[in-house]
């Protein structure tokens, strides 16, 4: 048996003098530089005119909407009191505790202002972040990994991964890698490939599809993913928060796939800048 795989990575990428550099924050950096390349490619394909000045301007808010709703959304969602007891904690991202739920609302909400300033159209510039979101989330996952925190429920498979620590000494699924590959790869192709087609689909058709597969492929993993320690499970003990806040994802996807298959609206859009010249 091949169940008795140690998880031995150091969070740590690399230390200069006092300051240390973590693969977490690493992800952070490579996923928006991901998510911008990507951005930019696909809207110079959809004849969608970003420029530079427009794309630092998308990706300033979203960075904001991302930190700021991801870590609003763990204190509300996963807090279960402990943040009315310690409100200065809030602020403390140094100690852990994001929720991509939370993100999603920061990033989906912080677009509504980068429309409004680079003059593209909400539901394309959503559509341009959907197919470029997965690549974030593959980074992500990965980090959580070498982490070792988010782990999976105990396992007898072949490659099931100690993690050691809180995680005790039993093989775990590695349920960030499932994460990894379903929400990161396999979200990522799927909209990529959606993307090339010409003309491009209606807008709202990609944000739809990713809340669909996203919310589709958490709930799924949640099953063999321990649930937050504080929260547990819910209800008569088999749903766990993740799968309470994805369910609702699939249910606006639908929504806003059916709008965007019926409005058959196209993508376009023009920064303010270049509008002025």
């Amino acid at each position: 048996m091949l169940n008795d795989i140690y998880q031995v990575l150091d969070p740590v990428a690399f230390s200069l003098g006092p300051l240390s550099v973590r693969w977490y924050g690493i992800a952070y950096v490579l996923g928006f530089a991901c998510a911008a390349l990507i951005i930019y490619r696909v809207a110079h394909r959809w004849k969608v005119s970003v420029d530079l000045d427009a794309l630092l301007t998308v990706l300033v808010c979203v960075i904001i909407g991302v930190i700021v709703g991801g870590r609003a959304g763990y204190v509300l969602f996963y807090g279960d009191g402990y943040y009315l007891a310690h409100p200065l904690e809030v602020l403390a991202t140094n100690h852990g505790g994001m929720s991509f739920h939370g993100g999603l609302i920061g990033a989906l909400l912080s677009g509504i202002v980068a429309a409004h300033l680079t003059r593209i159209p909400y539901l394309t510039l959503a559509d341009l972040g959907c197919i470029a979101a997965p690549v974030g989330l593959f980074f992500g996952r990965c980090a959580n990994f070498v982490n070792g925190e988010l782990w999976g429920a105990p396992t007898d498979a072949a490659w099931g991964v100690v993690f050691g620590g809180a995680a005790g000494t039993m093989p775990r699924h590695p349920s960030q890698l499932y994460e990894a590959l379903l929400e990161g790869v396999v979200i990522f192709l799927v909209l990529y490939a959606l993307s090339r087609r010409v003309p491009p689909r209606p807008r709202g058709t990609f944000l739809g599809v990713f809340l669909i597969m996203y919310g589709a492929f958490r709930f799924a993993i949640e099953f063999v993913r321990e649930p937050d320690v504080q929260l547990g499970y819910l209800w008569g003990g088999w749903l766990t928060m993740g799968q309470l806040l994805s369910l609702p994802l699939v249910a606006v996807g639908v929504g806003v796939l059916v709008y965007a298959v019926r409005m058959k609206k196209p993508q376009e859009g023009l920064p303010k800048m270049l509008e002025k010249e």
